[in-house]
């Protein structure tokens, strides 16, 4: 790739180097020379082994918990920031906190605001990330964000596996708006799941508003974190007469005991895109990559073209 015609690099933190290899692959340049060196007591810092003078920088790193990787990014930030970088682009695939987005009760928190001012305080230009947990969460930024949608990669999946008498569903209300889209553009019908919760993390009761009987059924979410809620989803929807029962979800969290429930569930397959890394053994559970999505989207931001024109907007 010729630097004088797209003059950026592409930098990457500890738990996100995996995609940054894969992207820099598509983009056909070497991911750049970070160090993250660590002291004993647990601290450490971020040093630019390369000039970035005058350049595009692109840092791919989601800020998930723990919190050491929002602070790697911070300070992969503020790095570039006093190395005279022309531009600091923050590529989030998964925006982590994002959960928080307001005060459902008094004294609490908006932790995704505040991971926000963070990064703009730090000093990036630009957010790239994909399938926020509430699209308002880009007005938390003073800055331009691209937000991507995992359907570029979903779609074409789904309408590989060409499945009879298909139906979307969603395994909570919250979720109905991306599921209808889905549903929308394949032309099929959308069942919705209502879901009340006993406490956090913890599903009380699902009802099953719609017809699956003897159908497909794909369960349409933004994320998985414990599996509670779409192995819950799945085993009803079972029990109802359904055919055959997947998943997709854009963001694998997979926290404990995820992995069990779903290995123990009704569920043919469960698909995420690789924004987080999986390092379970679990047979049920595929990724499909969204390098070449990130990497389109790095070019067309540092040649000013659009983005939107490449995306599924779902």
């Amino acid at each position: 790739m010729n630097e004088i015609v797209r003059p950026f690099k592409v930098f990457s933190g500890t738990k996100t180097k995996y995609l940054a290899e894969k992207i820099c692959q598509q983009l056909d340049c070497p991911l750049g020379n970070l160090v993250i060196t660590h002291f004993a007591d647990g601290e450490f810092s971020v040093s630019f082994e390369e000039s970035i003078r005058g350049k595009d920088v692109f840092l791919v790193q989601s800020p998930y918990p723990n919190s050491d990787n929002l602070m790697e990014l911070l300070l992969m930030i503020d790095a570039a920031k006093r190395a005279s970088a022309r531009s600091i682009i923050a590529v989030c695939p998964y925006f982590g906190w994002a959960r928080q987005d307001r005060k459902d009760k008094p004294r609490v928190s908006i932790g995704a605001k505040l991971v926000a001012d963070l990064l703009s305080v730090a000093g990036i230009n630009r957010l790239i990330t994909m399938d926020l947990h509430a699209d308002q969460i880009q007005g938390f930024f003073n800055v331009p964000v691209d937000h991507l949608y995992a359907s570029k990669v979903m779609l074409p999946y789904i309408e590989s596996l060409q499945l009879e008498n298909l139906v979307i569903a969603t395994p909570d209300v919250g979720g109905s708006k991306r599921a209808n889209t889905y549903a929308k553009y394949l032309q099929v019908p959308l069942v919705l799941c209502n879901k009340t919760r006993a406490r956090a993390n913890v599903v009380e009761n699902i009802q099953i508003i719609g017809d699956v009987k003897d159908k497909n059924v794909v369960l349409v979410d933004d994320m998985v974190d414990t599996a509670g809620t779409i192995t819950r989803a799945a085993d009803e929807m079972f029990k109802a007469g359904a055919k055959s029962v997947r998943a997709i979800a854009s963001h694998c969290v997979m926290s404990d005991p995820a992995t069990e429930r779903v290995s123990n569930s009704a569920l043919t397959e469960i698909v995420f895109t690789d924004s987080i890394p999986y390092n379970r053994s679990c047979e049920k559970v595929k990724q499909l990559s969204i390098a070449n999505m990130l990497a389109n989207a790095i070019i067309a931001v540092s040649t000013n073209q659009s983005i939107s024109a490449t995306q599924y907007i779902i």
